[in-house]
């Protein structure tokens, strides 16, 4: 009977530990599909950053677009890398632009130190000789909002934004 309890005890706790150490992985590698809505013109330079809560950049996440000379038209996030000589280079987080209706998956890291803090994940777009869009989606960094995994674009270039975790 004893050991029926010992038993019991150690397959209950090791079923809370399961259960406290999956909702610990928000967080972490994602995959992220980014579709892009029907305009007219070239494709769309986009920045992925983590956002604190005033609207301050933290990390720069991912850059689909890799020509430099570009990168004036994405305003806020531009100024801030000019004022911030110090942040990273942007080595392995560049890729191509999305065109018209395209879509496109790209890989990211979240910092589980990010969720639940007052941070968000921003997606700026901007296309050649058209508008740029600072809040094209935004996503707060929350374990319910992570969940959710589709956010939709409103009001640029970005049809939807699917994020999936890439498990381990």
């Amino acid at each position: 009977m004893k050991s029926i309890l010992i038993f019991g005890s150690i397959f209950i706790s090791l079923l809370m530990n399961s259960f406290g150490t999956n909702a610990q992985t928000i967080g972490g590698e994602y995959k992220c599909l980014i579709q892009l809505k029907n305009y007219q013109g070239e494709g769309a330079y986009i920045i992925v950053s983590v956002i604190d809560a005033e609207d301050k950049y933290v990390e720069t996440l991912r850059v689909l677009g890799d020509d430099h000379e570009w990168y004036p038209d994405l305003e806020s996030w531009h100024n801030f890398r000019k004022k911030n000589r110090h942040q990273p280079r942007l080595d392995g987080v560049t890729g191509a632009t999305i065109g018209s209706g395209e879509r496109s998956v790209i890989n990211f890291k979240i910092d589980p130190k990010y969720i639940d803090k007052g941070y968000s994940l921003r997606f700026e777009t901007a296309v050649e000789d058209k508008s740029y869009h600072v809040k094209d989606v935004v996503v707060e960094l929350t374990k319910d909002q992570i969940k959710l995994g589709k956010y939709e674009g409103k009001e640029g270039f970005i049809r939807q934004v699917r994020l999936i975790p890439v498990n381990k």
